[in-house]
């Protein structure tokens, strides 16, 4: 089942829906092997007026613009390969669902983006109640985060786990991870799960509150090669880890996910 997206909505250059200014060139790279890329801004960061993503592969940007993960997300190889260096002036006060809009109109006007969402069958997981019950608690009321000190290297722990500044969800350093919820629900956690285990997450706890926990997990990274090897070591950790710090499981079986299918999309955008 096809939903086709109005990619040139008709909301285009309504006020808050596009970019003071905006450019896109062609990537100059950055790091080793050119991989590298360098994103920063937008809202909710310390520099919300402003957002830039050097040496970008043009899915990054598809993705952003529509809150996607990698398996929610079906394009072409040369989506992934073709990068820009993308720059632009955000108005204040934007949201980040309307900088989303305003990518998703950039993309529609510059790329000539076509897509649409289907459904898919896919693996899925189900977070439900262990036996034996929850390890965590409702949330407490707390005074608001004090300021942190200056950025720089993260710090680790003594058994080598991120320690997350007041602010910060998660963290992964080599062979160890780290997620917290203060004052989260269950779908929040649920959706932070999904990322990492690259697969839709379904809340079926049945928990309606707001929680404060930490989950942390630690992987091996003998597998040089990374990618699907990598994730045969993290996944299972962190499994293991929800289930026994947490008093949930993660339960496999087939469902229904929701993808996004570009259907065109130029591969020089129109000049700035």
């Amino acid at each position: 089942m096809k939903t086709f997206l109005a990619i040139a909505m008709a909301c285009l250059g309504a006020f808050g829906q596009t970019f003071e200014v905006a450019s896109i060139k062609p990537a100059t790279p950055l790091g080793p092997l050119g991989k590298r890329v360098l994103r920063k801004g937008g809202p909710g960061t310390t520099d919300p007026g402003t957002y830039s993503c050097q040496n970008c592969p043009v899915s990054w940007v598809v993705s952003e613009a529509f809150h996607l993960q990698p398996y929610e997300f079906s394009a072409p190889q040369w989506m992934e390969d073709t990068r820009f260096d993308v720059a632009a002036k955000i108005p204040p006060g934007t949201t980040r669902e309307a900088f989303q809009a305003m990518l998703r109109n950039l993309l529609a006007e510059r790329f000539q983006l076509k897509a649409h969402r289907e459904k898919k069958e896919m693996q899925v997981y189900e977070l439900a109640i262990a036996k034996g019950g929850v390890k965590f608690k409702e949330a407490v009321l707390k005074d608001a985060p004090h300021a942190d000190e200056p950025q720089g290297k993260m710090k680790q722990d003594s058994d080598g786990f991120p320690v997350l500044a007041a602010g910060t969800t998660m963290a992964i350093m080599p062979g160890h991870a780290r997620i917290r919820s203060e004052n989260k629900a269950l779908g929040w956690f649920a959706e932070m799960l999904s990322g990492q285990l690259q697969a839709p997450v379904l809340d079926a706890t049945g928990l309606r509150g707001n929680y404060d926990f930490v989950v942390s997990w630690a992987f091996s990274e003998n597998n040089s090669a990374g990618g699907a090897d990598l994730m045969e070591a993290y996944t299972p950790a962190l499994l293991t880890a929800v289930k026994t710090q947490l008093g949930l499981t993660l339960r496999q079986k087939k469902g229904q996910g929701e993808v996004l299918v570009v259907d065109h999309m130029d591969k020089v955008p129109t000049e700035n």
